[in-house]
């Protein structure tokens, strides 16, 4: 699950245009391929252009037979793929992509290959790993086209990790240009507690300087009583597109906008990307009684939704 203020705000940045092919290798019910089309669909009257947004630009991924049949639901509903479905039921990771894309879109699942997962066998990938995020960052890296971009979710053990992570990310720092990346807060997803991060980078040239924008420090939000909205990163995108910094040493240290020089980024230990600057205030959990029990309400019922979820998916199991 990715909150739609965010996928809106990613898609506000990467700024898809009709006539490139967008694709979500991990694509869920189809979130980020529905809000590209939205963002496209009224940028030209053409209608080769229109009929080509329809029908062959968008491209989807997954390997559960349920979600991909509520992603072709959510498209069909919105006159995509009326004749053929955009999404595809298979696993990203166990061949080679077949087709280069303009545009990545995606949250890929974090943690380790599902029990009963075929084992990746990729000789083009850069390193071999069971860590699932990685081995899905390689698959999206080799699947770019020159000059295309991609906006993706990551946890905060990829901007550390020593051994595959580290030989990822300097291969990302070499062959593509890394540019930005947005931390994210805590509270904004289902899964409580996920720290994650969006790094947006293109093809075609190594990697000169990476602006950081730190929405996580002091920032709170809670599915219950501060839900993310999309003018919550009004400001982010904002300093995407104008990159100006907002951080200075003596005038604004707590400025959340801030680059670094490549050099300064490759010289750290293990190449790390974990960079935090501002001072983060005071630890008190300032919540009201009310808020808190609200938070615990919001709490059990996701684990109640995901319970109900599991068991769908183990009749069907069963059934098949």
């Amino acid at each position: 699950f990715t909150p739609r203020p965010l996928i809106q705000a990613m898609v506000d940045c990467i700024n898809p245009q009709m006539g490139e092919t967008v694709c979500d290798p991990a694509c869920g019910t189809g979130g980020f391929l529905l809000t590209a089309y939205d963002y496209m669909k009224g940028q030209s009257a053409s209608k080769e252009k229109r009929d080509f947004l329809r029908d062959k630009a968008l491209h989807g991924v997954d390997n559960t037979p349920l979600v991909v049949t509520l992603a072709s639901m959510n498209l069909y509903l919105h006159g995509i793929g009326t004749d053929r479905s955009p999404i595809v039921c298979e696993d990203s990771l166990e061949k080679e992509p077949s087709t280069l894309v303009d545009v990545i879109l995606a949250n890929p699942p974090f943690g380790t290959r599902p029990a009963g997962s075929v084992d990746i066998n990729r000789p083009d990938f850069y390193v071999e790993t069971k860590n699932n995020q990685l081995n899905f960052l390689q698959h999206m890296m080799l699947m770019l086209k020159t000059g295309g971009r991609a906006a993706v979710v990551l946890p905060d053990n990829f901007l550390f990790e020593a051994g595959a992570g580290e030989t990822i990310r300097k291969r990302l720092l070499q062959d593509f240009n890394l540019h930005t990346i947005l931390r994210l807060p805590t509270g904004i997803f289902y899964a409580q507690g996920v720290k994650a991060n969006v790094l947006f980078f293109s093809k075609g040239h190594p990697t000169k300087e990476i602006w950081f924008y730190d929405y996580r420090t002091d920032i709170k939000h809670t599915l219950a009583t501060n839900k993310l909205e999309r003018h919550h990163l009004d400001d982010f995108v904002s300093c995407y597109n104008n990159r100006v910094e907002t951080y200075d040493a003596e005038n604004n240290p707590q400025g959340r906008w801030r680059k670094y020089p490549v050099d300064e980024i490759i010289a750290r230990d293990k190449t790390s990307l974990d960079i935090t600057w501002i001072k983060q205030g005071g630890e008190v959990d300032d919540r009201s009684l009310a808020e808190l029990m609200a938070d615990i309400k919001d709490k059990s019922q996701t684990i109640s939704r995901a319970v109900t979820e599991l068991e769908k998916l183990l009749a069907n199991i069963e059934e098949n």
